[in-house]
């Protein structure tokens, strides 16, 4: 088995997707490293309405995680150099490309072996995504 597992994301309101996840990748070694995106590095939806440190802290506290830390502020490969993982998990619905990323850790020497989570099956009374968690506030409580 794989000792140390890289996931990332940005953990904007936890839900129980994000769980699911961890719970995953936590599965595919011994230590769990969790990757918290900064604020100014999500630009591939919108920003986060939760405050960098505090995600972090949330992201930390759960069971399945033995280490959270934030993001580089300019390089993404940074923390992946210091922990030096043996897998990267990225979630199922994540916008990275994992041959992309492949071809970027070979170039940088990091040799580890990048995986997809599987989905977690949504009940229809669940949400699972950040996005429909505010639009569901909004709708229902907003002025």
């Amino acid at each position: 088995m794989s000792e140390r597992v890289v996931a990332q994301g940005t953990f904007d309101i936890l839900h129980p997707g994000h769980l699911h996840y961890l719970r995953e990748a936590a599965s595919m070694g011994e230590r769990l490293y969790v990757i918290v995106a900064r604020r100014e590095n999500v630009t591939h939806k919108p920003k986060p309405v939760v405050p960098d440190e505090q995600r972090r802290e949330m992201v930390g506290a759960l069971d399945p995680v033995d280490e959270a830390r934030l993001g580089h502020p300019e390089d993404i490969f940074v923390p992946i150099e210091e922990i030096e993982p043996d897998v990267i998990a990225l979630g199922y619905d994540q916008h990275h490309d994992a041959d992309g990323i492949r071809a970027a850790l070979a170039d940088r020497g990091i040799d580890c072996e990048v995986r997809t989570a599987s989905p977690r099956e949504e009940s229809e009374d669940e949400l699972l995504s950040t996005g429909r968690i505010i639009d569901t506030v909004l709708r229902e409580r907003g002025d």
